[in-house]
């Protein structure tokens, strides 16, 4: 069976209450699970700090205009898990880069719980939604790793997923969702089980996808998109429970999540069409949720139903720990009133970081 039927089917047992739809059988079961003791003996040998607070305002330098309201949702990754500073975290990089590119203020607001599966999305949307403020302008939820290691029934977890969007639609925000991350570029993870997580991981960013368009929000593949960098520099890549993403594995990330969150408010320079010279196209919606799903950073979007836009966009470069700001305006990135510790330049938040929107 095709990856894009699976997600389909997955999608379809979510929609219609069907129950789970099995990714591994009972013996591939029974391997996993011995592979996992294996693995734990590598895996998160240190212990990943709490993720710093980074709610408040950033990009003050561009005045008193109305901000522009982004909300966190998700799982460690979202909170910003393995790394010390508020500036160095996921929701922080890309309330600096959202304003930036906005040239207006952003005020964070991050409901991410470290361990959460999608289960607990109803209670982090309830909770978003319960501020004074009302809906945030746009919302990013990055969640399933969890799903995956904790062999929640898939349809399940795509359930709880489009119950999500939905909500958050329906008050009026905009929803990214960067999905399930490729478990099998855990470098201590060893085979068959990388090769099952890899392929749990990839049908279940299939089938988030599918119904995240469905209820009209976008979706970025987070995939292996740092496969080749923890390859490379693992040291550098991981924090320090070595499965957490480090500084720069939250700025990579971060990096393709940015454009898309632009475009969804339309404040992106490219348009929501195809570029032939980019690889992008118009796909059946399951076709494109399962081709994005091999393809980090790839974004879906919504067009006529049942089509979907598979679009690849150009990025631009997120703020560097300690780098000088190209733009006074742009290194304006402290939280105001914020709950997040001091940042790198000991005054509170990432305001040492350079918001430089440079194109790639």
């Amino acid at each position: 069976m095709s990856s894009a039927r699976v997600a389909r089917r997955i999608a379809a047992g979510a929609a219609y209450g069907g129950g789970s739809i099995g990714l591994l059988g009972v013996a591939a079961v029974g391997v996993l699970l011995a592979e996992v003791q294996l693995a734990k003996r590598s895996v998160g040998g240190g212990v990943a700090p709490l993720p710093p607070g980074a709610d408040g305002r950033y990009g003050r330098a561009y005045g008193t205009e109305t901000p522009l309201r982004l909300g966190l949702l998700g799982d460690s990754t979202a909170a910003g898990q393995g790394v010390r500073r508020t500036g160095q975290t996921p929701g922080a990089l890309l309330a600096s880069g959202l304003a930036a590119v906005a040239e207006r203020p952003v005020d964070l607001r991050n409901v991410a719980l470290p361990g959460a599966r999608s289960d607990d999305l109803e209670r982090q949307v309830s909770l978003l939604l319960a501020g004074p403020a009302g809906a945030p302008d746009v919302c990013v939820i990055m969640i399933g790793a969890n799903d995956v290691t904790h062999r929640m029934p898939a349809t399940q977890s795509v359930r709880a997923m489009a119950s999500a969007v939905r909500r958050l639609r329906t008050a009026g925000a905009e929803v990214v969702v960067g999905t399930c991350p490729d478990l099998g570029t855990i470098e201590p993870v060893y085979q068959p089980l990388r090769w099952l997580a890899r392929r749990a991981s990839r049908q279940l960013a299939a089938a988030q996808t599918i119904v995240v368009v469905e209820q009209g929000g976008r979706t970025v593949s987070l995939g292996d998109l740092l496969g080749p960098e923890f390859a490379a520099n693992p040291r550098e890549m991981f924090g320090v429970d070595n499965f957490h993403p480090s500084a720069e594995g939250y700025a990579t990330a971060a990096m393709a999540l940015l454009p898309t969150v632009c475009a969804a408010l339309a404040m992106w320079p490219e348009a929501d069409r195809i570029d032939a010279d980019r690889h992008e196209n118009m796909l059946p919606v399951a076709k494109a949720a399962a081709e994005a799903a091999k393809e980090a950073g790839t974004e879906v979007t919504g067009a006529r139903a049942p089509w979907a836009l598979l679009k690849h966009r150009r990025r631009r470069r997120l703020p560097v720990p300690g780098a000088p700001a190209a733009d006074p305006r742009a290194a304006e990135g402290r939280p105001e009133g914020g709950t997040g510790g001091k940042g790198e330049d000991g005054e509170g938040g990432p305001g040492s970081r350079s918001a430089s929107v440079r194109q790639e």
